[in-house]
């Protein structure tokens, strides 16, 4: 396997608390409503009859951080009719903003929604995995800003042999679409992408 950075999120010490989200949006100087990194709060549960009394049950609600994937499969570098979407050696799916045309089919393409359309640039911007940082031997910020320590960043395979290989928690869909690089770590009430029957709680802030 060629060399792929990738972003670790344990979902056992995130809190949503939106320090990465908020980091990666200084760090970028992106102007409102463009969010490269976003933080979905998941909940779910369902209702049993007891006695005539409708009772909670199986309640659960947990965060999950996610970005561009910087996927082994970039579907939108696959849908991009100007070329202008590539990815370097070391993995990091990049777009040049000079051939970009803001057509936005990589942002209709991509099952995360990664790309987002900068008003103020007419082009179509998303995660870089602050590739400035990583060249310089540091950590992109929105690992470095998580108070809880609940992200890590490093290559795919040290990543996977570290924490495991789950890349699947709902609300985020079915890895094996375009294998995602990055891992998470569930905790005890996280759902999978084919079992998650909740439903997203903060609609108005993706």
């Amino acid at each position: 396997m060629a060399k792929q950075l990738a972003f670790y999120v344990d979902l056992n010490k995130c809190s949503g608390c939106k320090a990465c989200q908020i980091a990666c949006k200084d760090k970028s100087s992106l102007p409102i409503g463009v969010r490269w990194r976003r933080v979905f709060q998941y909940e779910g549960g369902e209702w049993i009859n007891q006695n005539g009394q409708m009772i909670p049950s199986n309640v659960y609600a947990y965060s999950v951080s996610s970005a561009c994937m910087h996927c082994e499969k970039p579907i939108c570098m696959e849908v991009c009719p100007t070329s202008a979407i590539s990815k370097r050696d070391d993995g990091i799916v990049l777009i040049n903003a000079d051939m970009c045309i803001g057509c936005r089919y990589c942002s209709w393409a991509c099952p995360y929604g990664a790309p987002q359309f900068n008003e103020e640039l007419n082009v179509m911007t998303k995660c870089d995995m602050c590739h400035d940082l990583v060249d310089k031997g540091e950590r992109p910020a929105c690992v470095e800003s998580c108070p809880y320590r609940a992200m890590d960043f490093g290559e795919l395979e040290e990543l996977q042999a570290k924490y495991g290989t789950f890349a699947d928690p709902a609300p985020l869909p079915d890895s094996s679409i375009t294998g995602p690089a990055v891992v998470y770590k569930p905790n005890k009430v996280t759902k999978s992408s084919d079992t998650g029957n909740g439903h997203l709680m903060n609609l108005e802030e993706l």
